[in-house]
């Protein structure tokens, strides 16, 4: 049986130094591949392609509504107030659909800006009487 507090690895140098600086070198390799991570997970709202954004927000508009019309139907049934809260809750969920939609679209936007040269109308310098 091997015994778990040997510190020779196998195929290694058994030099005393030997095992520290492959640990070192083991944790600059895990850092630099963590900084990819990290950069490529910034970089993930900028490389949705279209499809993607519209089933991002399709699906939190819907969510939210379904949450809404979830949470009036269960306080109906409790309360015995009919369709009333149903009603209610589900116009609060579209309220709520609308506003999540309106802050993901802003974000995205703003994680990725529109390429160079593109006419996004006319500036703040430039007349708006055409």
């Amino acid at each position: 049986m091997v015994d778990p507090r040997e510190t020779k690895r196998p195929g290694g140098t058994d030099k005393a130094g030997g095992l520290t600086s492959d640990l070192a070198a083991r944790i600059r390799l895990a850092r630099e591949t963590e900084k990819v991570g990290q950069a490529s997970q910034g970089n993930a709202a900028r490389d949705m392609s279209g499809l993607s954004r519209g089933l991002r927000l399709g699906s939190e508009f819907i969510a939210a509504i379904l949450v809404g019309a979830g949470i009036g139907y269960l306080l109906d049934l409790g309360l015995k107030t009919g369709p009333w809260l149903f009603l209610v809750f589900v116009m609060v969920g579209f309220a709520a659909g609308v506003l999540n939609v309106v802050r993901s679209a802003a974000e995205m936007n703003r994680a990725s800006p529109p390429p160079p040269g593109s006419d996004l109308g006319p500036g703040k310098d430039e007349d708006d009487d055409a």
